[in-house]
């Protein structure tokens, strides 16, 4: 391979690897460097070999076999390592040169490195990539962002690499400016978080409850899949249920019951609290994951903590339809509560979003990809400044038929002691939503009543603020109003 590389990539773990592979396989030419240089060469003769893809020992020898404006992209572990990277390859890099970190990075760095990297004369990109191993080869959802000018040059790579819909439209889009397309990246993994909770309530449902075997629930999920709730998510749980472990039986049963997490469902989370948007089924599926860790203290308190024994009295085969009905309406408000989210982002941090266009972008190559998200495509379609996604009539339907059974499944599932945290804080939020008049005028004079916080009134115009002297012992002082 004499031409220069149309791009360099630093980094070859599991992603980083697999994206040079599929680079490589659209026609790229692609130079890669790791700080292992064995791990390089070991590359270079196994899973590379005969392919259009060269090795490099040091950032040097990376960067002198780069088409200009060089393009260099960044799969290593976010946080200081990408940093202390971009440093390092400064020195070697003239104006107009992109730097692209393909990492799960939290949006403010990218905000914060986008703005020093253009400071150098340099383009930078903070771009989401999902879709795991097998969508880094094969095609991955990409949600890049950063400096406008580096579009042109990544996008004919980006849109090769993408997943394709049916019709051939790439899911990779320009999400917007610094850090958009990390935000984006992050909502998209705080979604997963609050999917797969969903899953796991329906599962144990079926199992503690209804005491459905392994097999018995493969053959619902697999049923289900092949509609509404058609899925990634729902298709390899329906894969997971059916495999067997080396005595055949169920592997599932002997999976600990313990979950991990990298962090980015958190920082959604936190994303949320920040901007003031009720994001209530992500937090419980971020707060289930460190309940489950807590697994000794678990264990402990089973023992002395009591509860109701499940017991099942109806007709099953009826209940499972309430269950999948609230399983759907569930998954609609996490996603509400995710666009809201990035809406109220948009807002602050002066992002021209295409929400459409996310869905799109998340239609395929991703972990939350699904049918469900070309229904979230068109309701942007219809009306591009909706509000909340609960709003919009085809999602408003499906909840109007599914409430019934949602409702039973919460009600049933808390008779029997039985947790669904996301399932019901879905309800709870769908609840509160609709509600014309919440009891936060209670709440508000309580705070006038200990703080002098003040209130508004329902006979004066908003934006006006009193104080009451409850007692007859305070000033007439009020504190300042500000909203956290």
């Amino acid at each position: 391979m004499n031409k220069l590389a149309d791009i360099g990539l630093i980094g070859l773990a599991v992603m980083g690897e697999n994206l040079v592979l599929n680079m490589a396989s659209k026609g790229f030419r692609v130079a890669v460097f790791n700080r292992s240089a064995s791990k390089v060469d070991d590359f270079l003769a196994g899973r590379a070999k005969g392919k259009n893809i060269r090795g490099t020992h040091s950032i040097e020898e990376l960067t002198s076999l780069l088409e200009r404006p060089r393009k260099v992209m960044l799969m290593i572990k976010a946080g200081s390592a990408v940093d202390e990277m971009i440093e390092t390859l400064i020195p070697y890099l003239e104006p107009g040169d992109i730097i692209i970190d393909g990492g799960n990075t939290h949006f403010p760095d990218t905000n914060r490195r986008t703005a020093y990297v253009e400071s150098k004369g340099l383009l930078y990109v903070g771009t989401g990539v999902s879709g795991g191993e097998e969508g880094a080869l094969l095609g991955p959802s990409i949600m890049p962002g950063g400096s406008n000018k580096a579009w042109l040059y990544v996008k004919p790579i980006f849109q090769a690499i993408a997943a394709k819909m049916s019709d051939g439209t790439a899911c990779c889009d320009w999400v917007g400016e610094n850090g958009a397309g990390h935000f984006v990246k992050m909502v998209h993994n705080g979604i997963e978080y609050g999917d797969m909770q969903l899953i796991t309530e329906a599962y144990q449902v079926m199992r503690d409850l209804l005491h459905l075997s392994a097999n018995e629930m493969h053959l619902i999920f697999q049923e289900w899949n092949k509609g509404d709730l058609d899925s990634y998510l729902i298709e390899i749980t329906r894969d997971i249920l059916a495999y067997k472990d080396s005595d055949g039986t169920p592997l599932i049963d002997k999976i600990l019951d313990t979950a991990g997490q990298k962090g980015t469902g958190k920082w959604t989370g936190v994303a949320a609290l920040d901007l003031g948007i009720p994001l209530t089924l992500i937090g419980e599926a971020v707060f289930s994951r460190c309940l489950s860790a807590i697994k000794q203290e678990r264990v402990d308190a089973s023992s002395v903590l009591h509860g109701p024994v499940p017991t099942f009295k109806g007709n099953k085969k009826e209940f499972l339809n309430d269950l999948k009905d609230a399983l759907y309406a569930s998954k609609i408000v996490s996603y509400a509560q995710g666009y809201a989210l990035m809406k109220a982002a948009a807002h602050e941090y002066g992002w021209d979003l295409n929400y459409g266009g996310i869905a799109l972008m998340w239609r395929g190559g991703c972990i939350i990809r699904s049918a469900f998200l070309g229904r979230i495509k068109e309701a942007f379609e219809n009306n591009s400044s909706i509000n909340n996604l609960l709003l919009d009539p085809f999602f408003r339907d499906k909840i109007e038929k599914a409430q019934k059974g949602w409702r039973n499944v919460v009600a049933t599932a808390a008779t029997n002691g039985i947790p669904t945290p996301a399932i019901s804080s879905a309800l709870g939020y769908y609840d509160g939503y609709r509600c014309e008049k919440l009891p936060a005028n209670l709440l508000q004079a309580q705070r006038d009543y200990f703080g002098a916080h003040t209130y508004e009134r329902t006979d004066r115009p908003r934006g006006e603020f009193f104080h009451t002297n409850w007692t007859g012992r305070g000033g007439t002082t009020s504190s300042t109003t500000y909203n956290v």
